[in-house]
């Protein structure tokens, strides 16, 4: 993984407990000694070609000798002449000059020829060896991690606007935020945090803690690391303040302790020193530094080194003293107390931790983590960009919670944890449910892009927020990047300490276990190559209240500003419905005595027009439809590459004939479709699972399996399904709009909105935040020409949809939570139309029609017009209470007394929520409506009005 990683001056870092790994030590000394003898060999090699080719000259030259002295016996005398004779044209003489070059070249090319091959197997050595000493070594090396150190003012630091005020100790970097408007005063930790009467060990060093990490290896073994005892309290960070924020860069891990004694003095100054000192202190600290003189160096000495470490003192000729490696804490404390006892201050301190210039490195798991704290407004923002986090690769970050204890509740403390389950729901300040688990849940859900081998309970939380009230104020912290990496955890007091607290903890690395099948035993886990380059941002809003109204208009607040465009009132003037119209689903048939899945009609396009022209006519008018299973083989459609209509429900014709006649009715007609994954689909379908489906972190393909509620493992007989590559959901989302364009009608995005996963191809990583930034980017893009549909309402689609299906109202019954509220719908009340389950296809329909009311809600019903029979034999229960005409007139009556009674608050705003006793609730709306709800089977008394029980009264 590529971290940023650097390499420091020792006066910045603190000492590790060793400097380089002996293992990358070792393969060094290997590779020089290596290099040596090639070196060797090849000087041996040249040295020996030089010689013989020498020798062989020798040789030929003396055997040429021999024949010119031969030649020139039978030669005549030549002529006496005054002046030199013209060389003659001797055929003799020219034999000589042929055969003198021939014997030469031959045989030294003849001695030469034959040491080609070992010189040329010299060369290729010396070439392996360089290439290790310059590209094995280095990867082998340890990265070196930073290790911070504050050494700044001890005056407090403080960042300050007109709302608030943050302060933080520069000792401890904890801080506090005074709100100005009341004086209230938040803290990072709680005050008495070290006194805490409960916890112990490791739980009082979380308590007191800013930043908690975990760290996996490929064992995936965890471990955890809080910032109290690993980086606070060793003073191991630093700190950068400007007029615009505070960056603290916490260093945490297991690294050494910083102690008040000379790391490295001159001679002259520790003979001071110990002049200073009685004698057995003296003694005592001069057996724990060593002598380094540049005039007499020892014979172990690295001359070199020492100069590089120390170039003012040792490299200008100064003898100077160094602490002995392995000297221990113990020691170091000892001798802390002795020069504390003459006076030996950080001042003197500092300008001898100045002069060592030598670098530090850790082999132990030490991990780098920014943080920015940001005044806006009344918000505090804190931000921890990824891509300044360092980390060995060997010990990848796997979770960090920011901020854990942040205004968190004591044991005499008055107020509640607001989590965002379901609507949202408050876990009251010590409410003694220490036997029941704690709370903690997924925001947006379960990435599907990650493995799951059986699935007990996927909570769906539609936005990232949490918070706290007490004491008369209250905040609620927004998460905003990286919201789709956070769980949020919330806790009573009385467990493992005596806080009441809530938190987001975020994922970094992500691991899956690799399936090795019978090859091994022990489990081995892969890791994603390296963090995104992303940021986490969280937005602690304060409000001068503690009661959840205010919370939820506050967060109500802050969505109108960050989505000014698509946050407006409507005009609804009666109570929204949608009416789900199932067309089709799959079922397995006998084709030629092969069982093969073929689409079973539930109900035409002209059955449907039939069902939604007769329900307008008596009196459903604020009509929302949505029409499944209408292609591609029903519900459960084929990949969406093309459109090919279910031809048993009906023709093209026959659909545009019903969007038609929905449009002259005035009802919205959505046509839904699956943009995620490919069921049943093939090659023949356009689909290739190799090169079409996203992969998990193991490389595998994106398999999805179906879960029973009643074993909670894979469902026997349920088809498997592929989620799709992230940029094939990005063409399918295109896809599916043009296809309901071209019928002129609206869309309905059946995971949009709902799920949210990522695609861990190796080279091409799609994060979950990038996910959903390009959904938003088409959301947005969409919305300009159509009317979208989604179903849950995660918070980032729900902004750019115009009606909210299978919204969860309340979430999950957790024990330790005391009381549901509608956060959610408070904020979003007469702005967006939101529905919850349909109500004929609830376990209790009285349930889901009160939470409907309580949650300002509009109806939502699932038809088709087949008989449930139909459905024998396929895997499609959830449809058996859907027939149109045994609901028919229920869902009418239910629906004209919801209409005439509430129709009214659907464009107002929530104003008011209370549970006036346990199972009755009262709601309030602008324009002063209260709508009680009793859930009780026996009647109540509110305000006066009798309430019956399991049912509602509305007060204008």
């Amino acid at each position: 993984m590529d971290n940023n990683e650097m390499n420091v001056n020792k006066d910045d870092i603190l000492q590790p407990d060793q400097d380089v790994s002996t293992e990358v030590k070792d393969k060094s000394e290997v590779v020089s000694e290596i290099a040596e003898e090639a070196t060797e060999v090849a000087k041996e090699a040249t040295e020996e070609v030089a010689e013989e080719a020498a020798e062989a000259t020798e040789e030929a030259a003396e055997e040429i000798a021999e024949e010119v002295a031969a030649v020139k016996e039978e030669l005549p005398e030549p002529p006496k002449a005054p002046k030199p004779a013209k060389p003659a044209k001797n055929p003799k003489a020219a034999t000589i000059n042929t055969v003198k070059k021939p014997l030469l070249s031959d045989a030294a090319k003849a001695r030469i020829k034959s040491l080609i091959f070992p010189v040329v197997m010299t060369l290729i050595i010396l070439g392996v060896v360089f290439f290790i000493l310059n590209h094995k070594n280095v990867t082998e090396e340890e990265p070196v991690i930073r290790v911070n150190k504050y050494e700044g003012s001890e005056d407090p630091i403080v960042l300050e606007n007109s709302e608030l005020k943050l302060t933080m100790d520069p000792l401890t970097t904890y801080f506090t935020v005074e709100v100005k408007s009341t004086g209230k005063v938040w803290t990072a930790v709680p005050e008495d945090g070290l006194n805490d009467p409960i916890a112990k060990g490791d739980a009082k060093n979380r308590v007191n803690s800013t930043m908690i990490i975990t760290y996996t290896m490929e064992s995936g073994l965890e471990k955890e690391y809080n910032n109290y005892s690993y980086s606070i309290e060793n003073g191991v960070y630093d700190i950068e303040a400007t007029s615009d924020y505070i960056k603290v860069f916490y260093s945490i891990g297991d690294v050494q302790k910083e102690f008040y004694i000379p790391p490295v003095t001159t001679e002259e100054k520790f003979n001071e020193y110990l002049a200073q000192l009685d004698r057995d202190a003296s003694y005592f600290v001069s057996q724990y530094y060593k002598k380094y003189d540049p005039n007499k160096p020892g014979k172990k000495d690295d001359v070199e080194t020492l100069k590089t470490s120390y170039p003012t003192t040792y490299g200008e000729g100064q003898a100077i003293y160094v602490v002995r490696e392995g000297t221990n804490d113990a020691l170091k404390s000892k001798m802390q107390d002795y020069f504390e006892a003459i006076g030996y201050t950080i001042e003197q301190y500092k300008e001898d931790c100045e002069l060592d210039q030598s670098i530090a490195s850790s082999d132990k798991a030490v991990f780098n983590v920014a943080v920015y704290y940001r005044l806006d407004g009344k918000d505090l923002v804190v931000e921890l960009p990824y891509k300044e986090m360092q980390f060995n690769e060997d010990n990848p970050l796997y979770t960090i919670t920011t901020l854990p204890m942040f205004g968190a509740g004591s044991t005499t403390d008055e107020g509640y944890i607001f989590v965002p389950e379901g609507g949202g729901a408050k876990i009251n300040f010590n409410n003694g449910k220490t036997s029941q688990s704690s709370y903690e849940t997924k925001v947006y859900g379960r990435d599907m892009a990650l493995v799951k081998e059986a699935v007990v309970h996927d909570p769906i939380v539609n936005y990232g927020a949490f918070g706290i009230a007490k004491d008369g104020g209250s905040f609620i912290c927004i998460l905003e990047d990286g919201a789709s990496y956070a769980n949020i955890q919330a806790d009573i007091s009385g467990r493992y300490n005596s806080y009441n607290f809530v938190n987001a903890k975020y994922s970094a690395i992500l691991r899956e276990r690799y399936n090795l099948g019978d090859q091994a035993t022990a489990a081995v886990y892969v890791f994603t190559p390296e963090l995104p380059d992303e940021k986490i941002v969280e937005r602690y809003r304060f409000v001068d209240s503690d009661n959840y109204l205010d919370m939820a208009n506050a967060y109500k607040d802050y969505l109108k500003k960050t989505f000014p465009n698509e946050f407006t009132l409507n005009s609804d003037t009666e109570a929204p419905v949608v009416i789900e119209v199932v067309a089709a689903v799959d079922k397995v048939k006998q084709v030629l005595g092969v069982p093969t899945s073929r689409p079973l009609k539930l109900t035409t396009f002209k059955e449907a027009k039939e069902m939604i022209t007769t329900l307008q006519s008596e009196g459903m008018r604020n009509m929302s439809v949505k029409l499944t299973g209408w292609m591609n083989g029903g519900v459960n459609q084929k990949i969406l590459k093309k459109v090919k209509l279910v031809s048993a429900c009906g023709s093209s014709g026959d659909l545009k004939k019903l969007v038609q006649e929905t449009k002259n009715l005035g009802v919205d007609l959505y046509l839904d479709g699956v943009t995620d994954y490919a069921y049943d689909s093939d090659l023949l379908d356009g689909f290739n699972s190799f090169t079409d489906s996203a992969r998990f972190i193991t490389k595998e393909r994106a398999k999805i399996y179906q879960y029973s509620a009643v074993t909670f493992a894979q469902r026997e007989g349920a088809d498997t399904f592929f989620l799709l590559h992230s940029d094939l959901q990005k063409t399918m989302i295109d896809n599916l709009h043009k296809a309901v364009k071209k019928y002129d009608a609206n869309v309905s995005f059946r995971e949009v909105g709902k799920d949210l996963s990522g695609d861990y191809y190796k080279k091409k990583t799609t994060t979950r935040e990038a996910v959903r930034k390009t959904e938003m980017e088409q959301l947005s893009k969409i919305s300009q020409d159509t009317k979208i549909m989604i179903n849950a309402g995660n918070v980032y689609a729900a902004m750019y949809s115009d009606v909210i299906t299978n919204m969860d109202l309340r979430g999950s019954e957790y024990t330790i939570i005391d009381e549901f509220i509608p956060f959610y719908e408070m904020a979003i009340h007469g702005y967006k139309n939101y529905v919850g389950s349909p109500i004929n296809l609830a376990n209790d329909p009285t349930d889901e029609l009160l939470i409907s009311v309580e949650y300002g809600a509009g109806l939502y019903f699932t038809l088709m017009k087949e008989s449930p029979f139909a459905l024998q034999k396929t895997l499609y229960t959830e449809y058996f209470g859907a027939n149109y005409d045994s609901w028919h007139d229920k869902m009418l009556s239910i629906y004209n007394r919801y209409n005439s009674e509430l129709g009214h608050v659907f464009k107002q705003e929530m104003t008011n929520h209370q549970t006036l006793e346990k199972g009755l609730t009262c709601t309030t709306y602008a324009d002063g409506t209260k709508v009680y709800v009793n859930y009780n089977y026996m009647d109540k008394t509110a305000d006066g009005k009798n309430v019956p029980a399991r049912d509602y009264v509305v007060v204008r």
